[in-house]
């Protein structure tokens, strides 16, 4: 929360930045405006900040970043060593900044989630929420298909018991004493969609539109969309194999019914009927053990990776 002594908080725009040249110079001047706007009207100091984190970019998105910064002191930058993925860009914007700020708010470069949100997040902070959700209105912008796929999404993630925030990304204000709640969790599987939720405090959800990317291509195909939500499930829940547990014994029950039935018509002399059913079981069963041994891998691996405790990422510059 924002130190009582000031009249106006101090607020960081974190921007993970990924291959986004075609996109910055005109999100950059919308959130320079944003800012100019809000300490204009006195809700925010005017040391406030917006920090780039560019993500190992292969294109200019760097030399955009520096020339920003060169014209104007409100922007910030933050260049990791190599691409190390969205989640890993975002937390290391949001630590670099956390002790220089009274709240930070994340929000992607292409800036389809609405700007102006920004204001009511303000707002509710001032109120005393320590965590702002950017929360969608609905999905009339997206195809059937988008839409569909991301009420699965949400409704397997809580079924999972994953607590997630539903229509929200990682559009949030959070404040500095939640920053520093944050830093406490070191796992290396970062999903801080999840994460968030789960350290509580006060909070509060501003609904907003979302609009079609303007520049750019979007970073998120299906295929990435999937491994992201498959990274949730298994960073944050272990019902997945508890489910195999339960699996396992209910195939083993009717193991026991197939034996009994096995044996009555061993003794009524048929024993050649019943190869297309033994075939496909044998077939049926192996893909499950296949498909559990994938997901419990999975979690050993995750484990592999935490024993080792990597930093999770590197930074190689930082435009002050």
């Amino acid at each position: 929360m924002m130190n009582p002594e000031k009249t106006s908080p101090v607020i960081y725009l974190v921007v993970p930045c990924y291959n986004e040249e075609e996109a910055l110079p005109v999100s950059a001047k919308k959130m320079q405006e944003k800012l100019a706007q809000l300490v204009q009207q006195e809700k925010i100091s005017q040391n406030s900040r917006i920090v780039f984190v560019d993500d190992g970019s292969k294109d200019e998105t760097w030399r955009c970043i520096e020339s920003l910064h060169a014209e104007n002191a409100v922007f910030r930058g933050i260049r990791l060593s190599r691409n190390c993925g969205h989640q890993r860009a975002l937390l290391a914007g949001l630590m670099t900044v956390r002790s220089q700020c009274d709240a930070a708010i994340s929000l992607d470069a292409d800036l389809q989630d609405d700007i102006n949100a920004i204001d009511g997040m303000v707002e509710q902070f001032l109120d005393g929420c320590e965590i702002v959700y950017g929360v969608r209105r609905d999905r009339t912008s997206d195809s059937a298909f988008k839409r569909g796929t991301a009420q699965t999404y949400y409704k397997m993630m809580r079924a999972m018991g994953v607590e997630l925030v539903y229509d929200h990304a990682d559009y949030r204000l959070m404040s500095s004493r939640v920053l520093a709640e944050l830093s406490g969790y070191e796992e290396v599987n970062v999903f801080l969609r999840g994460l968030v939720p789960m350290l509580g405090f006060r909070t509060g959800e501003v609904y907003y539109a979302r609009a079609p990317r303007m520049q750019g291509e979007s970073k998120y195909p299906l295929r990435k969309m999937l491994a992201f939500a498959f990274e949730g499930v298994t960073s944050l829940s272990i019902k997945p194999i508890r489910m195999i547990t339960f699996l396992g014994f209910a195939i083993f029950l009717v193991s026991l019914a197939m034996l009994v039935y096995v044996l009555i018509r061993h003794f009524l002399g048929y024993t050649v009927v019943g190869w297309t059913f033994l075939a496909v079981s044998v077939w049926g069963i192996g893909g499950l053990q296949l498909l559990s041994i994938g997901i419990v891998g999975e979690y050993i691996g995750k484990i592999y990776l935490e024993t080792k405790r990597r930093p999770r990422y590197h930074i190689e510059t930082y435009l002050q």
